[in-house]
């Protein structure tokens, strides 16, 4: 099992990723997201949004376990972050999320 936090950050420093719901749902419509993971805190109504997008698109989510606080300084930030979306994964191995949750 991987470590969720240290992939984060890891994703962050080195892939390509974009920060904020908004941004999840626009990448998770043109499909150009890899994974889209959502703080635990996220509100309801944009929760649902971003995953009926992501279903379109067949964009695996990952719900983290955190609120979006947490969320934010795995990611190194000083503000909340309540959907991180990644497009390019860099160094780390955080695409494996997807795999295990498929199984």
């Amino acid at each position: 099992m991987i470590d969720i936090n240290k992939a984060i950050a890891t994703t962050v420093k080195t892939g390509k990723v974009s920060f904020g719901a908004n941004n999840a749902v626009k990448n998770a419509k043109i499909g150009k997201a890899k994974l889209i993971i959502v703080a635990a805190n996220c509100p309801q109504k944009i929760r649902e949004d971003i995953e009926y997008y992501c279903k379109l698109s067949d964009v695996p989510i990952v719900i983290y376990k955190g609120t979006s606080i947490d969320l934010g300084a795995v990611c190194g930030k000083p503000f909340m972050v309540s959907a991180l979306t990644i497009r390019e994964q860099g160094d780390s191995d955080i695409l494996k999320l997807t795999e295990a949750a498929n199984v």
